[in-house]
């Protein structure tokens, strides 16, 4: 324990200096404004002044999805606070480790509907870890270890700390009392798996005919893609990523089926369907997966491995469950596979192939060309050949999210950052000025369109402000892209409120900010323009990338059908 003694500000600053925080994310307010002072009396912590608060929670996912660190927001009570919501339920939904600091009023207000009170902890209550109510300043540094410990650890999330204006009081002092170890009695994540259950697991994986791993955001979050990728070697195995698993295992891997679900291609789907073991990691069975869950793979034996033991059998009941941490679950499972006497039937295995590859020789992903009109998987092909696909590629929620996922091979766990269980639009160019942040030297991409762009455009200000030389490259159909698709599928082509009527011009609104502005119309302009914006890294560039607005994006699950129920085009059924 330190003989010096510090405020309540203080003390929040010192205990994040503590837990090697290097940003902090938010924007000022009355509560909070000690806090703020506190922070302009030292250089070890930057604070990034955002223009809106929910850009503030996406800056700090993207730096968390990024890095692997916790993100750090810092919001004032009431309104500020609330401005958050949207950005932490994203972060929660995907499991991503993240600290909000609230502000709020005095506790001897609290409940007196006072000026920019708010209930932040009941407000989030649903889309949280945990949350603490800070009532003593002296607990802060305690509090704050406890929080970062229950976001980083288990299944990653958010966690808010709620800290009333008084007990961030200049005059009132305290010593700083940090814990060396963090130990909660009620929170105690199993890390190692069953003895028994990873025998179960083995002897049917090497018993398969015809296995197929299918791996999601666990393997990003627990930093298991080296493991996973030697585990799908050792067993030669294909293997399928979930949207959030991308770059798992390297897109351009030859046992890679490709990802799967509702835009997944042909090969991973119908290997799901037809497989007799699904070795699940690190997923949670989406509805965006499975589609219609009593059709989900009928025939298939499912091991699940996961660390939240909530997660396994939620939605499709696994026979072999497996809880623990997938960095030593995947050590257990190799280390068995090594030393067992089961021989793989390398017979079946090559008939398995086979047939996989009999179904990637339909090549799903194929698209036609239309005279001078861009089509939008063009754009990201041309990104990808012009960053030589090591880009960091964020994305905000549509077809062009989609059209990322399936036309950047990521070749690296956290390159790809989005939004996928929350689904959020305006998600993409915050979350890739975190990145930007966390990576200066590195190419980051917001790959987005007409209609999320607008949602945190106001951030373009804070890019300036920070010199973020992110790369923007607008899809823009004129439309809200997967609506507009869903009407022309599902409600015989009424766009009822999905077309655009009116957008501005956004060259020069990005000039307006400060930022260079390329606006491409013909097809022949793409490569081009593309790689001008590579060639400057000094400042942000916006793409404005006229797509055709009739395009859709296949494959696509039918709905209600199998995995495996697809169209591959339209008119075209798999």
């Amino acid at each position: 324990m330190s003989t010096a003694e510090y405020n309540g500000s203080e003390l929040v600053v010192r205990a994040l200096k503590e837990l090697k925080v290097k940003y902090i994310f938010g924007y000022p307010g009355g509560s909070v404004l000690d806090l703020y002072d506190a922070l302009f009396q030292q250089d070890d912590i930057e604070h990034i002044l955002v223009r809106h608060e929910q850009a503030a929670t996406h800056m700090a996912d993207g730096y968390a999805r990024a890095t692997g660190d916790v993100g750090v927001v810092l919001a004032t009570s009431g309104p500020g606070a609330t401005n958050c919501i949207t950005g932490i339920a994203t972060a929660y939904m995907d499991s991503i480790p993240m600290v909000v600091l609230s502000g709020q009023v005095p506790t001897g207000l609290i409940g007196d509907d006072a000026f920019q009170e708010t209930d932040i902890v009941g407000c989030s209550r649903p889309i949280v870890k945990h949350s603490f109510n800070c009532r003593s300043a002296q607990e802060i540094p305690a509090i704050l270890a406890k929080a970062f410990y229950i976001a980083s650890t288990g299944r990653p999330g958010p966690v808010v700390v709620e800290l009333p204006k008084d007990m961030l009081n200049p005059a009132i002092k305290f010593p700083f009392d940090f814990p060396k170890t963090t130990e909660l009695r009620t929170y105690n994540p199993n890390t190692k798996g069953h003895s028994k259950q990873i025998r179960k697991a083995v002897t049917a994986i090497l018993e398969a005919k015809k296995l197929v791993i299918y791996s999601g955001g666990g393997i990003i979050l627990s930093n298991t893609s080296e493991q996973l990728t030697h585990l799908v070697e050792s067993l030669n195995a294909p293997i399928t990523n979930t949207l959030m698993g991308l770059g798992g295992i390297s897109g351009t891997h030859p046992n890679f089926i490709g990802m799967l679900g509702m835009h997944g291609s042909l090969e991973a789907n119908k290997a799901m369907a037809h497989a007799d073991v699904i070795l699940a990691l690190g997923a949670r069975f989406d509805d965006r997966v499975t589609n219609n869950v009593k059709k989900f793979c009928p025939n298939a034996t499912i091991v699940h491995v996961d660390v939240d033991p909530t997660s396994i059998s939620k939605t499709i009941k696994a026979h072999i469950p497996v809880v623990g941490c997938l960095q030593t679950v995947l050590e257990q499972l190799q280390s068995a596979i090594d030393k067992s006497s089961i021989a793989i039937d390398r017979s079946a295995q090559e008939d398995w192939w086979r047939q996989i590859i009999s179904w990637r020789e339909q090549k799903c992903l194929s698209y036609s060309t239309d005279g001078d009109k861009i089509k939008p998987q063009a754009v990201i092909e041309a990104i990808y050949k012009a960053t030589n696909g090591d880009a960091y590629v964020s994305s905000d929620v549509g077809q062009h999210q989609m059209f990322a996922a399936q036309y950047y091979p990521f070749k690296h766990p956290r390159q790809w950052i989005n939004s996928g269980g929350l689904g959020t639009m305006g998600f993409g160019l915050p979350a890739a000025m975190g990145v930007k942040l966390a990576f200066p030297d590195k190419e980051s991409i917001c790959v987005t369109g007409d209609g999320s762009i607008q949602m945190n455009i106001q951030e373009l200000s804070t890019c300036l402000q920070y010199n973020l030389a992110v790369k923007v490259v607008s899809l823009n159909n004129r439309s809200l892209g997967m609506v507009r698709q869903w009407q022309d599928m599902m409600y015989s082509g009424r766009h009822s409120s999905s077309y655009m009527e009116s957008l501005p011009d956004f060259v020069k609104l990005v000039e307006s900010y400060g930022h260079v502005g390329i606006r491409v119309d013909h097809i022949d302009e793409l490569q081009p323009a593309i790689d001008k914006a590579m060639s400057i890294n000094d400042r942000l560039v916006f793409l404005d990338i006229c797509v055709d607005e009739k395009e859709h994006v296949y494959p696509m699950q039918i709905k209600l059908g199998a995995v495996d129920d697809m169209w591959l085009r339209k008119g075209v059924k798999a």
